[in-house]
C-alpha cells in the first residue's frame, strides 16, 4: 500500500492523528457544521481511528462515538469513545446490542472504501454497496433531523445511489475536501435533516 508523505501525512504525525484522513472529515464539519457538544455519533469503518478522534474532540465529554470496522485499531481512544470489531454486511450480536443502547444518532459517518482491485467498475460497485449498506444504517439508527456523511467513489452507480439518499434527507450535497488527493475518484456528500422517506 502506498503511503503519500504530504503536507496532510506530516501535519497528521505532528499532531497524533493516524491517518492524514482526519483532515477531510475537518474540512466537511468546517463547511457543513455537523457536531456540536453533546452528540451521540456513529463511525462506521472507523479503523485506524482518526474520524473517530476528531469527533470525539467535538462532542466533548458530554457526547459519545460508537465506532466499528472489521480491521483493530491501534491507538487509545478517549472516553467518550467505544470501538468494537464488526462487520457492516454481517453485523455482530455485540455491535447490534451496542447499536440498541446508543441511538438514536445526530450524525452517522462512513469512510469506508473497498480493498481495491486496481479495476476501476469493480472497486466503484463495491465502494457504493458498501455506501448503500451505511445508509440502511442510518436510516435504522438516525434522529429526525440528523446528518449522515459518506464516501463514495465516483461511478456509473452514484446517482441511484444519491436518489436513496434523497428520499431521506431534505438536503444532499456533494464536498470534495482540498486534502482529498487530486487523483482520488473519492467524494463526499452529506445528507442534512433526516426524515422517515415518508
Amino acid at each position: 500500500m502506498k503511503t503519500y508523505r504530504d503536507h496532510y501525512f506530516l501535519k497528521a504525525k505532528a499532531q497524533s492523528y493516524p491517518a492524514r484522513s482526519v483532515y477531510k472529515l475537518k474540512e466537511i464539519d468546517a463547511k457543513f457544521k455537523l457536531f456540536q457538544p453533546g452528540m451521540r455519533v456513529l463511525d462506521l469503518g472507523a479503523a485506524p481511528g482518526s474520524w473517530s478522534l476528531a469527533a470525539s474532540e467535538r462532542i466533548g465529554p458530554s457526547g459519545s462515538v460508537l465506532a466499528c470496522d472489521m480491521q483493530a485499531v491501534e491507538i487509545a481512544f478517549p472516553a467518550n469513545v467505544r470501538f468494537l470489531r464488526s462487520d457492516v454486511f454481517a453485523l455482530s450480536d455485540e455491535f447490534e446490542e451496542a447499536l440498541a443502547q446508543c441511538a438514536p444518532f445526530d450524525v452517522v459517518m462512513s469512510d469506508m472504501a473497498p480493498v481495491t482491485t486496481g479495476t476501476r467498475f469493480s472497486d466503484q460497485a463495491r465502494s457504493c454497496a458498501l455506501c448503500c449498506e451505511a445508509l440502511k444504517i442510518a436510516v435504522r439508527c438516525l434522529k429526525p433531523g440528523a446528518s449522515f456523511v459518506v464516501k463514495i467513489f465516483m461511478g456509473p452507480d452514484l446517482q441511484e445511489f444519491l436518489a436513496a439518499m434523497r428520499k431521506h434527507f431534505v438536503s444532499v450535497k456533494g464536498f470534495k475536501p482540498k486534502s482529498s488527493r487530486a487523483e482520488s475518484k473519492e467524494i463526499f456528500y452529506v445528507g442534512r435533516g433526516f426524515t422517515d422517506g415518508a
